[in-house]
């Protein structure tokens, strides 16, 4: 289970987790005999980060460079094409998100509730903020925006840091400590508020439609947990996405209309393509649902009991990790095992991301970026 938090709640879910971690062990998923693959996926660069980036970072490719951070508070802009540093910063005070990124400012938020903004290795402002937040800060249009725990979203003007404006809506009283949805769509700001995937004006902060993707259920406030977690899966104008382990949803965001939704236990994000739509279960199952319709495609079961995380959907198959440090290549016909490679980590900060000459990056969580070409 992930870890949730909110200020009046922590004692209470820190009791919950400890109940639970109790429980039943995890079945032994089963050994995995070689894989007779033509050729290797082959390793094409690497980066050293830092030594911990436990916390689960969405990586996001703009202009060929992507933004990454370390736990500590290291920052760094990294060149897709090779490897190397185009700027590193230490902010020398630990972060509690990964990076905004558009291609020149890159923007965090610490431990201590502080948003800021760098470029170039400089910082540009700071602002304080009145709660936590968990999800990555979004640039875009000039503005900075926010999604915060307290299921508040901000809005910054990215120049000289003044807030423009704050909407607000009530919801379940727990909130993931993870990543959620927040993300443009032409002049349109889409959030992940519990369960429903909101729009709202950019300029004002006004909102224009919700729609359900999961309803809180359940007698306790943690039963009742349904936040949307990143990353959505966006094609045109369809935008599919999950709740965390309730419900994969897509939605039409231009008339802001439900298309349909599938019950589906999982936290972490979905990945697809015009046909298809790829999540990543709990247990460890991989699913293929028809984007268009929601009829179910195929489940893998080859990857059951590991605890995987969010797929890739590629030309050339669908790329997933798991908290061993292997990484699989999947057919995206069926589902069987077409390759793999083992790292040296034991585990993965964040979904595999693919580069624009069809192979992929992911980091670990010792901090390793890798780039790797697949065959």
């Amino acid at each position: 289970m992930k870890l949730i938090a909110f200020k009046q709640w922590s004692a209470l879910l820190g009791l919950a987790l400890i109940l639970t971690a109790c429980g039943t062990s995890k079945p032994k998923p089963a050994q995995i005999p070689p894989v007779k693959a033509d050729k290797p996926i082959q390793v094409l660069w690497k980066f050293k980060m830092g030594d911990d980036t436990s916390f689960v970072q969405g990586l996001n490719i703009v202009q060929e460079h992507l933004a990454l951070t370390s736990n500590d508070g290291k920052v760094a802009v990294v060149n897709v094409r090779n490897g190397q540093t185009a700027w590193r910063f230490d902010l020398k005070t630990p972060l509690n998100t990964g990076a905004g990124f558009d291609g020149e400012h890159v923007a965090v938020v610490t431990l201590n509730n502080e948003l800021v903004v760098l470029k170039s290795s400089k910082v540009v402002w700071r602002s304080r903020l009145t709660s936590q937040s968990y999800t990555h800060p979004l640039i875009a249009g000039e503005r900075v925006f926010m999604l915060m725990a307290d299921r508040s979203v901000l809005a910054f003007d990215l120049t000289t840091g003044q807030l423009l404006w704050m909407q607000q809506r009530p919801g379940e009283p727990l909130v993931l400590k993870q990543n959620g949805v927040l993300m443009p769509y032409q002049n349109t700001l889409l959030v992940g508020l519990g369960g429903r995937l909101t729009a709202i004006n950019p300029d004002n902060g006004q909102f224009k439609w919700d729609v359900p993707i999961a309803n809180p259920r359940g007698i306790n406030d943690l039963e009742r947990l349904v936040d949307l977690v990143a990353k959505p899966s966006r094609v045109n104008n369809s935008v599919c996405v999950r709740a965390f382990q309730a419900q994969v949803g897509c939605v039409d965001v231009l008339r802001g209309s439900i298309l349909w939704t599938r019950s589906s236990v999982g936290s972490q994000g979905v990945d697809g393509d015009d046909k298809l739509l790829i999540g990543t279960e709990s247990n460890g199952m991989v699913q293929a649902w028809r984007r268009s319709t929601g009829d179910r495609v195929w489940d893998s079961d080859r990857l059951k009991y590991r605890d995987l995380t969010g797929p890739l959907l590629t030309s050339k198959g669908i790329v997933v990790g798991d908290s061993g440090g292997w990484l699989y290549l999947l057919s995206a016909e069926d589902g069987s095992l077409i390759n793999r490679v083992q790292t040296s980590s034991d585990g993965f900060a964040s979904t595999p991301t693919a580069l624009a000459d069809g192979g992929f990056v992911v980091l670990t969580r010792d901090g390793l970026l890798l780039a790797y070409q697949l065959p």
